[in-house]
């Protein structure tokens, strides 16, 4: 199974990766592995990637896509990898392509994960952290016993800064302006699957299968 895995913050990817590489055996690809990886195994590229990385820069385009050809090319990938975090835009989606072609393989599926925008935010701006303890609760999904206060110690709860209303607005704005041209670009590919995440869990994983199969 050779499969990319798209969906805003918020949408449960994270989740849906496990079972999804539980299910295949296969594996769970990031960028951020890719890169952390390869720094650590010092090849070329890695070195390359380091140098951005350290100046608090982004990694061009060149250096990302060779990080994921040198990748898609070992041994664990001959029976599937699923990609999370690439291709970021159409660019990285057409070098995806031919990496695929050189290397014999084809996509089975990109694996859209739909939530809307009201739900996405109530997801993130729901988080709540003790200060004392790191014990974390969701005001929805998993809520303290007490308003603010931690079940297991008593302490002060806080919401961080990036869980805040403005920042949630603002993360998925930007991944609205990505990922929409994408989004077309596979479905003109006719290997777009469409997954509503607003379900529980299982279910989504269920419909993601079912997709697949």
């Amino acid at each position: 199974m050779r499969a990319i895995l798209m969906g805003p913050p918020g949408a449960g990817k994270g989740t849906q990766a496990t079972g999804l590489i539980e299910k295949y055996q296969i594996p769970h690809i990031s960028t951020g592995d890719m890169f952390r990886a390869a720094i650590k195994t010092g090849t070329s590229l890695g070195k390359k990637a380091k140098e951005f990385m350290d100046a608090g820069s982004l990694v061009p385009d060149e250096v990302t896509i060779g990080i994921v050809a040198e990748r898609l090319a070992e041994a664990d990938c001959a029976n599937g990898f699923l990609l999370d975090g690439f291709p970021r835009t159409i660019a990285q989606a057409d070098a995806l392509d031919k990496i695929l072609v050189d290397l014999q393989m084809k996509l089975d599926g990109v694996l859209n994960i739909e939530v809307a925008e009201a739900k996405l935010i109530e997801r993130l701006t729901g988080r709540r952290i003790c200060r004392q303890c790191g014990a974390t609760y969701h005001m929805v999904f998993n809520p303290p016993s007490a308003d603010g206060v931690c079940d297991k110690c008593g302490g002060e709860l806080y919401q961080r800064s990036d869980d805040t209303l403005e920042t949630a607005k603002n993360r998925l704005d930007v991944y609205n302006l990505q990922t929409q041209p994408l989004i077309e670009y596979y479905r003109g590919q006719g290997i777009l699957k469409e997954i509503n995440g607003d379900q529980d869990i299982s279910k989504v994983l269920e419909d993601i299968l079912a997709a697949l199969e």
